[in-house]
């Protein structure tokens, strides 16, 4: 997160390094919160969780393209606080790490979320590409026994589906999913090809139910990267079990946005979580 004391802002406060789990042989896993100052207490939470194809990316150093259109501080001045998740790397440890790892912030924030002027009950999380990814495994694994479920998650341009990634690639794309070096590959720790059951493992529509919490999936029709029929395997599956989800694919954007304003689709995201967090929405039947 950007740091509010070198910017001069008054409209937050930060709490920074919190420890939400100590893995052995690794160092300590943290998350950073920003807590708006003039939103009513407690204020509802959204879990941020960076891209990076699993293999790059730090929540404390926001990619250039994101920031300038600073979703942090959209959130904020909508009322919310914001949470950078720590995870794991694909070259530190192999999936489930990276799943276990924002498993942990959230349910920091579940059991001591008043602590910090968060509202324990409307917790969302919202991740793009490979943070994407996690976002909807939080999501759509998260239960109420142990603190880790969600209230709402939005999901930008995200993989859903490891088994069909490369059956969906962009004529375009230059990616081979299914290689021993592709992001998927490493994330599991084996090809992809000879692998499908770990595939299954780490992809999120194997975790889709009708308990899943509203989602918005939000994809570009151009992406190169991650193909847009990702997301819309992902919404038709939820929408096969009965779920609440809703489906944008924007025309002409390419992975990360590109080729569109993001202001707009930062203006979406923040809309859906200001609808389905609402303090009227009343908790969700457990898992």
């Amino acid at each position: 997160m950007i740091d509010a004391a070198s910017r001069g802002w008054t409209d937050r406060v930060e709490h920074r390094d919190i420890v939400v789990n100590e893995v052995p042989g690794f160092r300590p896993l943290t998350l950073d919160l920003v807590v708006p100052v003039a939103a009513p207490q407690p204020a509802p939470v959204l879990v941020w969780i960076h891209g990076g194809a699993w293999m790059f990316g730090s929540p404390k150093h926001p990619a250039d393209w994101l920031m300038e259109a600073d979703p942090f501080t959209a959130a904020i001045r909508a009322g919310f606080a914001v949470a950078s998740a720590q995870y794991r790397l694909s070259g530190e440890a192999h999936f489930p790490a990276q799943l276990d790892d924002v498993t942990a912030a959230v349910r920091w924030l579940r059991r001591h979320g008043d602590t910090v002027g968060v509202d324990r009950e409307r917790i969302g999380v919202w991740g793009e590409s490979a943070g994407g990814h996690l976002a909807s495994m939080v999501a759509l694994t998260g239960n109420d026994q142990d603190d880790s479920r969600v209230r709402a998650a939005v999901c930008w341009y995200a993989p859903s589906n490891l088994l069909t990634m490369q059956a969906q690639a962009h004529p375009s794309g230059t990616i081979d999913h299914e290689a021993a070096d592709s992001p998927e590959s490493l994330l599991i720790g084996a090809p992809l090809a000879g692998n499908p059951e770990a595939g299954r493992a780490a992809s999120p529509i194997t975790y889709v139910t009708d308990q899943a919490p509203p989602m918005l999936l939000i994809h570009g029709d151009q992406d190169l990267v991650v193909p847009v029929g990702q997301s819309e395997e992902l919404a038709a599956a939820l929408t096969a079990a009965g779920a609440e989800v809703e489906l944008s694919v924007v025309r002409e954007a390419d992975h990360c946005f590109a080729g569109v304003p993001l202001e707009p689709l930062i203006r979406d995201t923040l809309a859906f979580f200001t609808r389905v967090l609402a303090p009227d929405t009343g908790a969700l039947p457990p898992h």
